[in-house]
């Protein structure tokens, strides 16, 4: 096996582990959300530095491997989209993060009928499954399973749009709620922004594979 190419599943083991990390910390976030678990969500923020750590080191290799090895076709477009993809995850991380903290800065766990009427529950669920397939879709190198990522972001994004109108209703009816009901809406914001990440992902991995780029255009191209 040539150097180059040690060098480049040696990165992508690194990026593989990168998004089994995220992916645990956004599963925690979400285990600590549904059980009001604040030590598990201390948890989680105190892992955000272990995100970053390993961000940077899947940049700086890749850094080190344009220098050493000038890689070209498939190869250069494998780099470039890990590049990317190593952003994405790190922002999914601050995402993750920032709802653990949230918990830990609540005061009681939400009510079930906000639960309820919000859908932050299948929202969170779904989210959470489309990071898991687009780590999927890069292992086995699955264009069709990277593709299926964006029609379930079309879930999170009915959820968020609906959600000010269904949350300034309950908010009306319940207003001894209001400060639980406006956080429900800042992590629905915070979800939304989990399945735009993971549909970057998802274009990064077909850009790696086949060559296209799908920014900007229809994602079924």
């Amino acid at each position: 096996m040539a150097q180059i190419e040690t060098e480049l599943q040696l990165l992508k083991t690194e990026a593989v582990n990168m998004w089994s990390l995220v992916n645990s910390q956004l599963s925690k976030a979400r285990q600590a959300f549904v059980t009001f678990d604040k030590d598990l969500a201390r948890e989680v923020v105190l892992k955000e530095k272990r995100v970053n750590g390993s961000e940077l080191k899947i940049d700086r290799d890749c850094e080190n491997i344009f220098a050493l090895f000038c890689p070209v076709a498939i190869d250069l477009r494998f780099l470039l989209a890990v590049l990317k993809i190593n952003s994405n995850l790190e922002r999914i991380g601050d995402i993750a993060e920032g709802i653990a903290k949230y918990i830990i800065d609540t005061e009681s766990p939400f009510s079930e009928e906000l639960l309820k009427v919000s859908r932050i529950l299948p929202m969170y669920e779904e989210s959470v499954n489309m990071l898991a397939d687009t780590q999927d879709a890069f292992e086995k190198e699955d264009t069709i399973l990277a593709r299926s990522v964006f029609k379930k972001d079309d879930f999170l994004d009915n959820v968020n749009r609906s959600s000010h109108k269904v949350l300034e209703e309950y908010i009306r009816n319940h207003p001894e709620e209001t400060s639980q009901a406006l956080w429900i809406l800042s992590t629905i914001r915070k979800l939304e922004r989990v399945g735009d990440q993971a549909k970057n992902i998802a274009e990064e991995i077909i850009f790696y594979l086949e060559a296209k780029v799908l920014k900007h255009k229809g994602k079924f191209a």
